[in-house]
């Protein structure tokens, strides 16, 4: 079985020479990105010498946001060309391969195990997000501890995937009719709502924070899962319940309580409010009638690519908002 898996060399996501060489020799990774400027690093605290020794902590980031980082905080420069923030070292990502800055962050979240490939483990973060607790104490709790090799939070409000769409619509974070579009995909094709009869405690994910172990079987629904997002809507935690689904009972994974967020990581605001035209869409007409800024045209290919069901027929389940913050 052949399953592809993010971008050939010279396709995308191109890593300057330096880093390429300086990551070869990362075993454990703590990784995170910054894409469009919309943040700055947060420098970790409580890291053990032995954490420090062991891990390599790295900053993926476009070019917009090296320069908006160069004029807001010290950036240092080593005899190899490395740039350090810190304990972070920015890894430069040239030619991202999407239109949408959400999208190209999806790219070291998802695919961490094709840009650092000799990684063993991995502790992904959000830009957002100031790490608080010693990583191998994450690697302890949610992986080793329970002979786990994949965790990811689980979400604070959702359960259902059709919740959190309804919810994405409500926030304007993507284009309405294509995230209804993409659920009525999901649904036709097997995806029930979550309820309590399903294997998993839910099926909707905070992914801002990932922990993993690289095995054969992580790896594959990396890839697996990131196809999805590059497929239809960059709103990964709709996409993560349905490669669950579609592997079965073969993917085993660790989905532990939002309320731990709290005693791991400071949570900052964004530099600026991310906003993109095309997450004000309300009706495909709007597609038709202004062509430039609002249809990506590298990602999301699949919602613009006739679908060979009967989609007219699928009617999304109604949805019951379970918390007004949600």
């Amino acid at each position: 079985m052949k399953v592809h898996c993010g971008f050939m060399q010279h396709g995308g996501a191109e890593m300057d020479p330096a880093d390429v060489k300086y990551v070869k020799k990362c075993r454990f990774v703590v990784a995170s990105g910054i894409f469009d400027g919309y943040d700055t690093p947060h420098q970790p605290s409580n890291i053990s010498l032995r954490s420090q020794k062991l891990f390599c902590f790295l900053m993926v980031v476009d070019e917009v946001s090296l320069n908006f980082i160069k004029n807001n905080v010290t950036v240092r420069e080593d005899s190899d060309g490395g740039k350090w923030v810190g304990i972070w070292r920015l890894i430069v990502i040239r030619h991202p391969p999407y239109d949408e800055p959400r999208r190209n962050g999806k790219v070291p979240k998802i695919l961490t195990h094709r840009l650092f490939p000799q990684a063993q483990y991995s502790i992904w973060i959000d830009g957002k997000m100031e790490l608080i607790v010693d990583p191998l104490l994450l690697l302890e709790r949610y992986l080793w501890r329970g002979k786990h090799t994949f965790a990811i939070a689980r979400h604070k409000h959702h359960q259902s995937i059709y919740e959190e769409a309804d919810a994405i619509k409500r926030r304007k974070r993507y284009a309405r009719p294509l995230i209804d579009l993409h659920m009525k995909i999901y649904l036709y094709e097997g995806m029930e709502p979550w309820s309590l009869s399903k294997s998993t405690i839910s099926d909707v994910p905070e992914g801002a924070v990932i922990v993993r172990e690289h095995t054969a079987l992580t790896n594959l629904f990396s890839c697996l899962w990131f196809n999805e997002v590059n497929l239809f809507t960059p709103r990964d935690q709709l996409s993560f319940g349905y490669v669950v689904y579609r592997l079965g009972d073969s993917f085993k994974f660790f989905m532990f309580p939002n309320c731990e967020y709290n005693s791991i990581f400071l949570l900052h605001s964004h530099t600026r409010e991310h906003s993109s035209v095309v997450e004000w869409v309300k009706s495909l007409d709007e597609f038709k009638k202004n062509s430039t800024g609002l249809k990506e045209s590298r990602g999301g290919l699949g919602l613009w690519t006739p679908y060979p069901g009967d989609l007219d027929s699928v009617y999304l389940p109604p949805v019951a908002r379970t918390s007004q913050a949600g």
